[in-house]
């Protein structure tokens, strides 16, 4: 039997620095460039994106709706589904990371017919209850970041020599040591090979940047200073020789490539994430060819392109392991910390005050009886927006560089939409009075606080 490899481009149209007039453009540039690619070869790839780019995807584009749908029904694109906003699980109220997951994954029934199976965490943002919301949001099974579970072993970790804390998010280009470490170690190599299972039940397979992040320099073309010319088609096909007798002694599959669809058609954040460049979303065509040539190698080199449920039900063992449970609470994927995203200067204004209005919706549910996930009406809406309002982008990236003005706009007006909801539900509810409870027009006060103090900042680009 072929070893699969799977192919998991993910979209956000949330994204920092992506301007929403921008939106359409990265559809068409980007995602329409993926499913024309998909089609024409006859290729099977996942593709995850949020159920608010899923909307924006049905609402901007259509046509490109409409593509998507069809490689869904033909069964060569499954969709991964995710939060409906692009938030960060590991830093808010489980209770809204289980709201926010049904959403995005009614989002995509509702324009392909599928509610997806498999799921994604965004930025792999980790801590203890990120099996169990995945689970009860109805997914069977979870994308994992390889790299923060590898670095639970404490053998792997001290080998790698790397060092967490709240201000990093990335050591992505010495996540190699990972793999120098563990390349001939098949009782390690055995879960990037193999799907895993949480205690709880739910199913797990692992993504790195070992494989990654050179597949991501050979789709931008970049040297940048950092290599005297770019990856090289030789180098991917190096990857995928080495792995191939890798999975021969120790599974079934590999999954190569977990990134953003944005970076098939254009540069995306890569000049930002790599070089503090102020260089975002520009038109890189070639990367389409680019990925192609990497489909194509893995397919000469007898690899089958597999969507993760299938690399699932046809491995030949699942691990059971609670190692996950082991790994660092407020960690996430490129070697890099969740926390980073809690501590940027954007955050540290924003998240008190989303907490405020989040304590507010809790005391009024929790004052006419009913349960968080059971609120409807005004108070529902009030949810959504305020889940909006913690989208990651509005506080990401750290400094020297930033958010775009307008991902942070974005999140004052969600912040001021949750507010006015609440006041509309207490009114419904007949507790405009109990002002005890919750004071909306206090907290607009604290909004424009806010509003006035991020509006007076500089933003990286401007």
């Amino acid at each position: 039997m072929k070893p699969k490899i799977i192919f998991l481009p993910h979209g956000n149209l949330q994204y920092s620095q992506l301007e929403p007039s921008k939106r359409a453009w990265v559809i068409e540039q980007c995602y329409e460039k993926l499913f024309d690619l998909v089609a024409r070869k006859g290729y099977k790839i996942g593709f995850e994106a949020s159920g608010f780019t899923v909307d924006a995807i049905a609402t901007l584009c259509p046509k490109v709706m409409d593509k998507l749908a069809a490689l869904v029904k033909s069964g060569q694109i499954e969709p991964v589904g995710s939060p409906y906003i692009h938030i960060m699980l590991g830093n808010i109220d489980p209770a809204i990371g289980l709201e926010t997951l049904k959403k995005g994954r009614q989002a995509w029934e509702t324009h392909t017919g599928y509610a997806p199976n498999t799921g994604w965490n965004p930025e792999c943002s980790w801590t203890d209850y990120i099996p169990d919301i995945f689970l009860k949001a109805g997914f069977e099974s979870l994308v994992m970041d390889g790299d923060s579970f590898f670095l639970s072993f404490d053998e792997i970790r001290k080998a790698a020599g790397l060092e967490f804390d709240v201000a990093g998010h990335s050591n992505k280009n010495k996540l190699f040591k990972i793999e120098e470490f563990i390349q001939d170690k098949p009782e390690f190599l055995q879960f990037i090979t193999n799907p895993s299972v949480a205690p709880n039940g739910l199913k797990m397979i692992f993504r790195s940047d070992m494989m990654a992040n050179p597949m991501l320099w050979y789709l931008m073309g970049a040297t940048e200073g950092v290599r005297n010319e770019p990856v090289q088609l030789d180098e991917i096909n190096t990857i995928f020789h080495n792995w191939k007798s890798r999975i021969e002694r120790s599974g079934s599959f590999i999954m190569p490539f977990a990134e953003d669809a944005e970076y098939i058609g254009s540069s995306a954040y890569f000049y930002v994430k790599q070089f503090n460049q102020a260089r975002f979303f520009e038109a890189e065509p070639d990367s389409v060819h680019r990925f192609e040539e990497m489909l194509d190698s893995a397919i000469a080199m007898g690899y089958e392109l597999a969507t993760p449920s299938e690399a699932i039900s046809s491995a030949k063992k699942i691990i059971p392991t609670d190692k996950v449970l082991e790994v660092e609470n407020g960690i996430a994927w490129h070697g890099g910390t969740a926390k980073a995203w809690a501590n940027t200067e954007q955050a540290r204004i924003l998240d008190p005050t989303c907490r405020m209005v989040f304590e507010g919706i809790k005391a009024l549910a929790e004052a006419v009886g009913t349960p968080i996930e059971r609120i409807d009406g005004e108070l529902r809406f009030a949810l959504e927006r305020l889940t909006g309002a913690y989208v990651s982008d509005s506080r990401w990236p750290p400094a020297p560089t930033s958010p775009g003005r307008f991902n942070v706009q974005e999140t004052l007006d969600d912040l001021y939409a949750a507010n006015d909801l609440i006041a509309a539900a207490m009114k419904s509810l007949g507790m405009e009075h109990r002002k005890s409870i919750y004071s909306p027009s206090l907290m607009k006060t604290q909004i424009a606080s806010v509003e006035k103090q991020m509006m007076q900042m500089k933003y990286f680009g401007e």
